[in-house]
């Protein structure tokens, strides 16, 4: 069934109209928001990656240093020119999303609401101003919903082909991807008109096509040692039953959070709506029921053994979006104040991490822990350097080299030492630094020392505080260091380059 046999044409175009409104509001505030905010130390770690290009990371597939490079081309080595593809992804997926709405959810006029619930989650207001891999995850797993929303309305083979591609590039983003397939495989399965499919060559065709999108990351792994799929893989056995209901209970705070409170009712409403219909196998249902399921599921187990990121489940919000938006008359009552609430905590949490008014308590304020202090801190930290006549400064936490490698002057080598950094291709520092003196910085949240071994002389100096407003969010300790030619994976970071 089409969308002109759901909606009416008047309908459409009023819906139409609507997207685009909502569409370009919140495009044009989201850029705005991400030339303002500073990056994560994460954010600038992928930066670091957009420098050593490579089909593979020892964290994650390659496709957000593949994003942020596009990005900087364009503007620079700037927070926006970091963050430009954020905003963008995000209004295509919106459009996305509407029509993937329309199709599975036929005659309900779901699209204009799913599109308006899923971005007044935190998760989508957020993750559109910031660089992470869920990025372009969320954009290419929701393009994989449109293409099976199309094949649902149309009955046309081709789109199997835009399904693969989409799962590809989805893979291509971030690992969790992989669970399109089992998912989409249950929806063929439990639908006994969507059964001949897979008698027929379109699906394999593309999930051969996927195969060939990922197949870049298989190659860099398998000469690699597989050590992203090592480092993923090594958590899925995990079993810790006294710790398990602590994990679940972060897990279900953590939605509860990112999709906002009103919102994750829905959202749960939703889900179980879905299960429900998808008992009649009806297909739109059935899809967005095998979509939750599935990756909820792994969730859930991972949860039993260890700690699930709040940000990991993102891949739910769209289908859990559309799921909501198809809720029965009763539910649409919720939606108005579902989304004030939504956008309300979003626009607060812009509005503290940009300019911090309010003083909330230090373990509450995210945009503290994460966002602030780093250009203060890292003037102290140079101020230091150069009192001790230090050759370099040396990091040996990723999120902090990088950091002081996009703030600190460019005439102050900043160097990253940690065993991750032997697998890019960055410049190797161990001659640099033998003999020669420099300044280790060190989180005090860290008890250990640095390791000796690394170094000839290792003494303490002092610390440096990172700090927004008299609130601090971090002590970093100050180490003189000597360098010498034994010390493992030590490399030159790269440095911005501003227009």
């Amino acid at each position: 069934m089409g969308a002109k046999d759901s909606l009416s044409l008047g309908e459409v175009r009023k819906q139409i109209h609507w997207l685009f409104f909502l569409v370009v509001i919140l495009t044009v505030f989201r850029l705005v928001v991400a030339g303002l905010t500073p990056l994560a130390p994460d954010e600038v770690y992928y930066w670091v990656w957009s420098k050593a290009l490579a089909f593979g990371y020892p964290d994650h597939p390659p496709m957000v240093a593949l994003w942020i490079r596009a990005g900087t081309a364009l503007l620079g080595d700037t927070e926006l020119g970091v963050r430009l593809l954020g905003p963008l992804a995000t209004a295509v997926g919106t459009v996305l999303l509407w029509r993937a709405a329309e199709d599975l959810l036929p005659a309900r006029g779901a699209g204009l609401p799913a599109a308006v619930l899923a971005n007044a989650t935190l998760l989508f207001g957020a993750g559109a101003v910031t660089m992470t891999p869920d990025t372009p995850l969320l954009l290419f797993w929701t393009l994989a919903m449109f293409g099976l929303g199309r094949l649902l309305a149309t009955g046309r083979a081709w789109w199997w082909g835009l399904v693969g591609v989409a799962a590809g590039l989805a893979m291509a983003s971030k690992y969790t991807a992989v669970l399109l397939a089992p998912a989409v495989l249950v929806w063929l399965l439990a639908v006994p008109s969507l059964r001949p499919w897979l008698r027929r060559p379109a699906p394999w065709l593309g999930a051969l096509a996927a195969l060939a999108v990922f197949a870049p990351v298989l190659g860099w792994n398998a000469t690699h040692d597989w050590v992203s799929f090592v480092r993923q893989g090594g958590r899925v056995g995990d079993w810790r039953p006294d710790r398990a209901l602590q994990f679940v209970g972060e897990l279900l705070g953590g939605q509860i959070g990112l999709a906002t409170p009103l919102l994750a009712v829905m959202f749960g409403a939703g889900f179980v709506v879905a299960l429900r219909r998808a008992r009649t196998r009806d297909p739109g249902w059935t899809l967005l029921a095998a979509l939750l399921a599935v990756p909820s599921l792994v969730f859930l187990q991972h949860a039993l053994g260890d700690r699930v990121q709040a940000n990991w489940p993102s891949l739910l919000y769209p289908q859990a979006a559309i799921a909501a938006a198809g809720l029965p008359g009763r539910w649409r009552r919720l939606r108005a104040p579902a989304v004030g609430l939504g956008f309300l905590l979003t626009g607060l949490v812009w509005v503290q991490a940009i300019w911090a008014p309010a003083r909330l308590p230090v373990p509450w304020d995210i945009t503290l822990l994460r966002l602030a202090g780093w250009e203060g801190m890292a003037q102290d930290i140079a101020a230091k350097a150069r009192t001790e006549g230090a050759d370099y400064v040396v990091a040996d936490n990723y999120g902090q080299a990088a950091e002081l490698a996009w703030h600190l002057p460019p005439d102050i080598p900043v160097l990253a030492l940690d065993a991750r950094w032997h697998w890019f291709d960055l410049p190797d520092a161990i001659g640099f630094v033998a003999g020669r003196t420099g300044l280790m910085v060190r989180s005090d949240r860290l008890a250990d020392q640095p390791r000796m071994a690394d170094f000839d002389h290792l003494e303490r100096i002092g610390w440096v505080d990172r700090a927004r407003g008299g609130m601090l969010a971090e002590r970093v300790r100050l180490y003189r260091v000597v360098g010498h030619k034994g010390v493992e994976s030590i490399v030159f970071m790269p440095r911005p380059h501003r227009r």
